[in-house]
């Protein structure tokens, strides 16, 4: 007897549910338009987790004191009726109840889904559509919004200054004065609601609290007399003061000289026997770091490391990085002595691999899991390039940068771990190196993990970035199989030669992914990236590695070819899903033909986009994200087609 595995459930596209809550009918299949989604925050919903929810960046987040609003694209599907809907996936964060009251509580009615009691299993991933509309032309824009108690049509029209015969027209309201509590109705809209997230507070705005009875009461007590607030008063005054003395003396302390050493090479040391430090360090949700001590150690935005506080932790840093070489914030620096012991003093048996320009290591560094990589002294362009770039940028489809270190001969910069190793290990021969089989979702959803962390350099950093170096092993899995770009030492600003080049035709790379524009002239764009990206696709589809050798009768009559070669010669055999044949023969094997034809032959048409010889001709990453999603949308609804007719639901989906 077939027993499936619980995240099969959790994989599934959650279907419509037949309830009073449906989404808009549409009349253009082909409409996109841009619409809002209202949602009242709970507590433990920060920004990190709402762009996650919605599948948004920052920009896409707009707020009020009680609201917060996500803008996404509707658009009008075809299956099973026309409908207004919008994409989005939902990360299951504890397993705790069923997947439907996770969703129905996380959304707050925004959700189109149907009910059923599977359990939840921590980190699956859930596919979801939205409510969302699009105008008919009278308004710019339509908003979810999920009525709450105490709302009327009045005040909804008050609260997001349109008139209420819009929302009634909208809505087809034909009793005003009766609005359901819970249910969904579309706002029409002139302008973008709310105001600009503000970046620097990662907290959401929660909704102002309802005054307490007791707060009413005591509000109305007004039975004190005169002398007893001045008492108060000056009982106030006095303890703020000598709070303010302490704190003075205390800072006066810590910056005294006398409870510091100075190490041989004039770097500020703690006096051990004065204090124990603790050596413990967290990532926190917004990328800052901290010291043992509590004190912190790098922080975005607002925040500046100074020299006594690098001091906690100080190291050998090399002289040619200087102070300013951190525009935003700064790593957090650890002991040379540190990083040798928590990698067995650099052990092969904590060797997990070569990059381009060191090998990378495992360790256990403050009772937390790290990749540190181990680089010669004279790679500091690459690693001040590494390093600068990724204090600046934090996406979670980027690998985290957490500190560095030094030696008199070598660099050390040390990342968050990813359990499951690269991409390509988990492709090319995944048996021998002890990998299950990658799922055919699993790979859709990597190549979309991947495609929006590139399309995040490309578009949404302020200055742009080229990677320079896309392929399957720069490409890490973390435990939950969620893909992060890793290995940014040849990345480069957008136009702008790398500090260092004599020449802006000097070719960096790995071949077999390199653009043939940037063979020819070594003139890096995001256009380079977006064709080693086809070649992962490539490499997602086949199994096979970028350079491969092709098959023949006799071993030695085989000659090595680059993967995007091969695979376009495939497709000049395979016009459609249906007559695929040529294509079918590259198709990995260790998918056991388990996979639907039609999203695999749009994966390989994808790929052979971004392949094309002419740069102006492929796609950029944010139209490779879309194309994707759909991808996926329509691979998942594909796998919830079998139901429990297939081995498709292996043990590796777990944690997706």
């Amino acid at each position: 007897m077939l027993h499936l595995h619980p995240l099969l459930f959790l994989l599934l596209l959650i279907t419509p549910l037949t309830a009073s809550q449906t989404p808009l009918n549409c009349t253009e299949p082909s409409r996109v338009c841009t619409s809002f989604l209202s949602l009242t925050p709970s507590p433990s919903q920060t920004l990190d987790i709402i762009m996650s929810m919605f599948d948004v960046l920052p920009n896409a987040v707009t707020v009020d004191p009680n609201y917060i609003f996500i803008k996404k694209n509707c658009s009008c599907t075809n299956s099973p009726v026309h409908n207004y809907l919008t994409n989005t996936t939902y990360t299951v964060r504890n397993s705790t109840g069923s997947v439907y009251d996770l969703v129905v509580d996380a959304y707050g009615g925004l959700a189109y889904v149907s009910k059923f009691s599977r359990p939840a299993v921590s980190g699956a991933v859930v596919s979801l559509q939205l409510f969302c509309g699009c105008s008919s032309g009278l308004w710019n824009y339509l908003m979810s919004y999920v009525v709450k108690d105490g709302d009327s049509v009045e005040l909804l029209a008050s609260r997001f200054g349109v008139s209420m015969d819009s929302i009634e027209s909208v809505n087809g309201i034909v009793d005003p004065d009766n609005i359901t509590v819970g249910a969904l109705y579309y706002i029409p809209l002139n302008s973008v609601p709310g105001e600009p997230y503000p970046i620097k507070n990662n907290s959401l705005p929660a909704p102002a609290p309802s005054p307490s009875s007791d707060a009413i009461v005591a509000e109305g007590r007004n039975h004190k007399s005169d002398s007893d607030s001045k008492h108060w008063w000056i009982i106030g005054g006095l303890g703020v003061g000598l709070v303010l003395i302490i704190a003075v003396v205390a800072l006066f302390v810590c910056l005294r000289p006398s409870v510091c050493f100075r190490d041989e090479h004039g770097n500020h040391l703690k006096d051990p026997e004065n204090e124990q430090v603790s050596h413990k360090f967290h990532i926190l949700r917004t990328s800052s770091f901290w010291c043992g001590s509590g004190r912190l150690c790098c922080k975005s935005n607002d925040w500046e490391q100074t020299i006594e506080e690098s001091s906690d932790r100080h190291t050998n840093i090399p002289k040619v990085i200087g102070t300013d070489v951190f525009d935003v914030e700064k790593p957090v620096v650890f002991l040379y002595e540190e990083v040798f012991a928590c990698t067995d003093g650099f052990s092969e048996s904590n060797l997990l691999g070569h990059g381009t320009y060191g090998s990378v290591y495992y360790g256990l560094l403050r009772e937390q899991e790290v990749a540190i990589k181990r680089m010669t002294a004279t790679k500091t362009k690459e690693f001040i390039a590494e390093m600068k770039l990724l204090c600046k940028v934090h996406h979670t489809n980027l690998v985290e940068l957490i500190g560095y270190a030094a030696s008199d001969d070598e660099l050390f910069l040390i990342y968050e771990y990813a359990q499951k190793g690269s991409l390509g290990s988990h492709l090319h021969d995944p048996q021998n190196k002890g990998h299950p089989t990658l799922s055919w979702i699993m790979r859709v959803q990597i190549a979309l993990d991947t495609a929006r962390g590139l399309e995040y350099i490309h578009e949404h950093t302020k200055p742009h970035y080229v990677h320079r170096d896309i392929k399957s092993s720069n490409i890490l899995l973390d435990g939950a199989f969620k893909a992060k770009i890793s290995d940014f030492g040849l990345a480069k600003l957008v136009g702008i030669p790398n500090d260092g080049e004599a020449s802006t035709t000097r070719v960096v790379g790995t071949f077999g992914y390199l653009a043939p524009e940037y063979l020819r002239d070594g003139l890096a764009t995001t256009k380079s990236d977006v064709y080693a990206f086809g070649v992962v696709l490539f490499e997602l589809i086949s199994g096979k590695e970028a350079i491969t050798r092709t098959d023949a009768v006799v071993k030695k009559n085989s000659e090595r070819r680059s993967l995007a070669s091969i695979m376009l010669a495939a497709l000049k055999h395979s016009p459609d899903s249906f007559s695929m044949s040529g294509l079918k023969d590259h198709i990995d094997p260790n998918l056991s033909d388990l996979f639907p034809h039609d999203c695999v032959f749009k994966m390989a048409m994808l790929a052979k986009q971004c392949v094309e010889d002419d740069p102006i001709l492929r796609p950029d990453m944010k139209q490779v994200v879309i194309s994707l999603s759909h991808i996926l949308l329509s691979s998942v609804e594909w796998e919830a087609t079998l139901a429990g007719n297939s081995q498709v639901f292996s043990g590796l989906v777990q944690g997706r």
